[in-house]
């Protein structure tokens, strides 16, 4: 308590002499708010870690009732109630306690990110008011109760996040399997569930849904952003895997195309496309930017790194939207650090500064350090101008070396102002180190849900970076080529019931053995059976090779009908015509009528299906007799057509 307690002394201490004590040099300053933010941390970490893991079933501390692997959102159960498992939340959780493990085993952390991966699994497969797993929209439901089963409450539904985010900390912790000898597992115990994450993102990415707040539905920067990262990165791990992941690589530079939409000539990043009643500066933006971080890509503008010159432009715009809103920030001058939340428009508790939201704002700050410190210079160009001179007032555009004076002035500069954030949490955090929710933007009052668990893993997240401490890159350097022209397509998944129960004993570091199998048991927990069409092992191929099949049909319809295709494979319905596959009309005209779809099927498949008309009553409307069949390539070849007549 007494550590607390001088602690936010020596951080109001530092806010003022940032404000303008006259008998404090910069250099004063900086070291004040950094030592204020070294003492935080070492206390702040530990403690943050432990509260996290008190949030996880079945042994949590705070999460008694909660199923094995759940992250509970709060250990909240009114005003307000957050006594559920969110699959965005738990997955940025997830993230960083395997990015924890990765920098330093536990085996703690080990156990809890398998029970992760076993209850995600089950998760899948559990119908919901989103829909099915038979064609993957029930991967779409953003919360569940504790105990994994639905939760058939009003809810702002689907929100398209939750499963990329889910496939990128399960790949993280496949890829700390390979590294440390198990590929075994990662293939049998890890790539089933993930497989099934990327087909949904793959088929999904191009539907509006609700941002991560819950709150407006249309297509989410932060949203968009994980989508590419989790395509780009599961085609590298497949490809690690031996195996491949066709739809991955064919949807992921229309999804990277797509995201440069979200960028506004006025300097920003507007987070939120095809909804209104917000400027869209949010940090929404600084969130996509922060988790979209690859150090190897450098200040990519394409991904939106956090040191690119349009991340930097829009973290300015994002925090000083806050500036004139909250009392808190009263005074405050740009370049300063300040209370932010999520943005400036938000009613939700009276609109208050969210802890993960400010240290969001430091995050992205470290972020860039390391990367301007790794390749040894700052460029600053006439988009991110405005930022820097914020912090040195002298800048202009150009290139700065490490050897240089205003290369020194930045880094120190930026430090001071990342830090800055960090003492922002540190004197309205709760005594005892405690993160809830929000903070009242007059008085400072923790206030909202209590122990937040992703307030906690934005904690550890900002004190990593800050440390030095990055995660392994996630291949943006082979996924940043943005294609001349975007394409608003997508890839019909192939949903198979991945119930890995358990995992190997003693994997860790040390061990060195590559034949370690894992023990996977089938619990049947899916809603849809796999399907019973004959299927042939490609050869030279990965047994689990995928086939992207474009099927076409010529049929002249009238305004408001559609058309769909329907078969013996559950990708296609399973011959129910609920889970029939939409063909889209793009390509269609008066003279040449044709209706498409891309579905992915493994190799060596064959099926049986029909194409149906649907009516604007919902009638629907068959080919006659006798069935179309196709059987998919059982070859290493990647992509395949099939053209129709309808009869």
């Amino acid at each position: 308590m007494h550590a607390f307690s001088s602690l936010l002394l020596l951080g109001a201490l530092a806010v003022q002499s940032v404000l303008g004590r006259p008998d404090l040099s910069a250099r004063r300053e900086a070291e004040i708010i950094k030592r204020s933010a070294d003492s935080f941390l070492a206390t702040e970490g530990p403690y943050a870690l432990k509260s996290l893991l008190c949030n996880i079933g079945p042994s949590g501390c705070l999460a008694s009732g909660a199923a094995s692997g759940a992250v509970i959102a709060s250990p909240s159960k009114s005003s307000p109630d957050y006594w559920y498992t969110w699959s965005r939340d738990a997955a940025l959780v997830f993230k960083t306690v395997v990015d924890t493990l990765s920098n330093s085993y536990d085996a703690n952390l080990q156990t809890n990110i398998q029970n992760y991966i076993v209850s995600q699994a089950k998760l899948q497969g559990v119908s919901n008011p989103s829909g099915s797993f038979s064609n993957g929209a029930g991967l779409g439901e953003p919360k569940f109760n504790v105990d994994l089963t639905q939760f058939t409450g009003a809810w702002g539904r689907p929100q398209r996040d939750g499963p990329p985010l889910r496939a990128i900390a399960m790949i993280n912790y496949a890829k700390w399997l390979v590294k440390n000898g198990y590929t075994s597992t990662a293939t049998t115990a890890v790539w089933p569930v993930i497989k099934n994450d990327l087909a949904y993102t793959a088929q999904y990415w191009n539907n509006t849904g609700f941002d991560l707040w819950e709150e407006v539905q249309g297509s989410s920067f932060f949203t968009i952003a994980a989508s590419h990262r989790a395509l780009v990165e599961g085609a590298a791990l497949a490809s690690t895997l031996g195996t491949s992941c066709t739809a991955c690589n064919a949807i992921a530079p229309h999804i990277l195309c797509f995201l440069q939409r979200f960028w506004s000539p006025s300097g920003y990043i507007i987070s939120n496309l095809f909804s209104s009643g917000r400027t869209g500066k949010d940090a929404n933006s600084l969130l996509g930017s922060i988790h979209s971080f690859d150090a190897s890509v450098g200040c990519d503008a394409a991904t939106f790194q956090p040191c690119s010159d349009k991340a930097l432009s829009n973290h300015k715009q994002v925090t000083d939207s806050f500036r004139s809103v909250y009392k808190l920030n009263s005074g405050i001058a740009q370049g300063v650090a300040v209370a932010v939340g999520r943005y400036a428009e938000d009613t939700y508790y009276n609109g208050n500064p969210w802890y993960l939201s400010t240290l969001a704002a430091a995050e992205q700050l470290y972020d860039s350090i390391y990367v301007w410190q790794q390749q040894a210079s700052i460029t600053v160009t006439s988009i991110s101008l405005a930022f820097f001179k914020d912090l040195v007032p002298s800048i202009t555009v150009g290139t700065y070396s490490s050897s240089s004076a205003t290369y020194v002035s930045v880094i120190n500069a930026v430090q001071t102002y990342a830090d800055g954030y960090l003492n922002i949490v540190a004197n309205y955090a709760h005594a005892n180190g405690s993160l809830p929710e929000q903070f009242d933007r007059n008085t400072g009052v923790p206030l909202s849900a209590s122990d937040l668990t992703w307030s906690y893993a934005a904690l550890l997240s900002a004190k990593a970076r800050r440390a030095g401490i990055v995660p392994s890159s996630w291949n943006a350097a082979a996924g940043n080529s943005v294609p001349g022209t975007c394409l608003a397509t997508s890839v019909v998944g192939s949903y198979v019931s991945a119930t890995a129960v358990s995992f190997p004993a003693s994997q860790t570091p040390s061990g060195s053995s590559a034949t370690v199998t894992a023990t996977a048991t089938a619990t049947g927990t899916g809603s849809a059976t796999t399907t019973a069409a004959a299927t042939a092992t490609p050869t030279g191929c990965a047994s689990d090779h995928q086939v992207l099949v474009t099927f076409s049909v010529k049929y002249a319809t009238t305004y408001g009908q559609s058309v769909k295709i329907v078969g013996d494979n559950s990708a296609i319905g399973a011959w129910n015509t609920a889970g029939a596959v939409a063909l889209s009309a793009s390509q269609y005209t008066t003279a040449n009528p044709i209706w498409t779809v891309t579905i992915s099927l493994p190799a060596g498949t064959t099926i049986a299906y029909k194409y149906i008309v649907v009516n604007t009553d919902s009638s629907i409307k068959w080919e006659t007799d006798p069935n179309n069949a196709f059987t998919v390539p059982s070859t290493c070849a990647t992509t395949a057509t099939k053209a129709d007549s309808w009869h």
